[in-house]
């Protein structure tokens, strides 16, 4: 007799997986707010200064000669541009936190596009940020630093379980540990009022 008397069992809902995402909640004041604002705002500083004294030098807006500045081949865009991305640095370390880190991570990976766009450029006849293999070299260096900064403590295979990140993409890790502590937690409470018990036993009887 088919149909009667079968209760087919529920099927068991698997716990939707949580997506790596890099824009989970990072506590205001967690230690690494403080990498992602150290590290914006020292490439920040090295942006301005470089930035204004190529002002200072009043070098032409596009001129491709060779006017260097700290050892840098530079002309008036590249310092205004220098400028506003180090003032950009600069508003990412005082809002810290994500924001800091997710700016760090973006212009990182624009300085090291541009070194490569820029490279490619140097010997033609279209350079307007008068470019040389120092500035390609610099570019990727503060590149790879600014990503260094932005990606510390947030983008790893081996986070730590108190790390904030790690913990937002695996909450039912995050449950199973809190639950074994609470249960070692308990256990040593047991623990201790049986010890408690026992002595004082061992003290009335003696009495």
């Amino acid at each position: 007799m088919s149909g009667q008397g079968t209760f087919s069992r529920p099927a068991r809902q698997r716990r939707p997986q949580k997506r790596v995402r890099l824009d989970e909640h990072l506590p205001v004041d967690h230690n690494l707010s403080r990498v992602y604002r150290v590290g914006a705002g020292l490439i920040g500083l090295v942006l301005l200064v470089f930035g204004i004294l190529g002002l200072v030098n009043q070098i032409g807006v596009f001129g491709t000669g060779s006017h260097t500045t700290v050892g840098l081949n530079t002309n008036g865009a590249l310092s205004v541009l220098s400028i506003c991305v180090g003032v950009l640095l600069f508003v990412g370390m005082l809002i810290g936190k994500n924001f800091a880190s997710t700016l760090n991570m973006i212009l990182g990976l624009l300085f090291i596009l541009s070194g490569f766009v820029n490279l490619a450029l140097i010997d033609t006849g279209f350079n307007p940020l008068a470019f040389r293999i120092q500035n390609v070299l610099f570019s990727f260096v503060v590149g790879v630093l600014l990503m260094f900064f932005g990606m510390y403590g947030r983008v790893s295979g081996s986070l730590p379980h108190d790390n904030p990140y790690w913990r937002a993409r695996h909450p039912s890790q995050v449950e199973d540990e809190r639950r074994g502590r609470a249960a070692a937690g308990q256990r040593a409470v047991h623990a201790h009022r049986a010890e408690t018990s026992h002595r004082q036993g061992a003290h009335r009887t003696a009495g």
